[in-house]
């Protein structure tokens, strides 16, 4: 089974928010339900329309395969079933920061974010250290989206 390093539902709450930059690609705000993360994610809302208000599921993981075995890189016609299959909009990119603020009295982290590239998209995801805890730099990552 496909180990998940992140899962929750999000709230898109706004678009845009430093106003509109590229015809394709919005970049859109969201909230998470479950774990109360904030995330920014550059979409290509041509393929994948969204708007303020839409419920969608996000995943991180680190392989499509269903078996957890390791991605390799290249696309097999194999026809196989893989994560893919059970969400609408998936991209492939690499994590390329790791951030933390931490509480100057106590030397305790607030909170964390990771920000990662897809290709040129980008995704920054800032909550509570525990529920990113388990990625880790120059980490190759699959985000999966579905609207619920």
């Amino acid at each position: 089974m496909v180990e998940l390093l992140f899962e929750d539902i999000f709230s898109l709450t706004r678009m845009d928010p430093d106003g509109k930059r590229f015809d394709k690609v919005s970049r859109i705000e969201a909230k998470s339900e479950q774990f109360e993360m904030y995330m920014q994610l550059d979409v290509n809302t041509e393929i994948y329309p969204l708007h303020v208000g839409d419920k969608f599921t996000m995943v991180l993981a680190p392989t499509l395969n269903l078996d957890g075995t390791p991605d390799t890189g290249y696309f097999t016609q194999g026809g196989r079933k893989t994560l893919a299959d059970k969400f609408e909009y998936v991209m492939h990119g690499k994590l390329y920061k790791i951030a933390e603020e931490f509480d100057l009295h106590c030397s305790y982290v607030l909170f964390r974010e990771i920000y990662v590239s897809f290709g040129g998209l980008l995704m920054m995801l800032r909550g509570d250290p525990s529920n990113a805890a388990n990625f880790e730099l120059d980490q190759k990552l699959f985000l999966l989206m579905r609207k619920v």
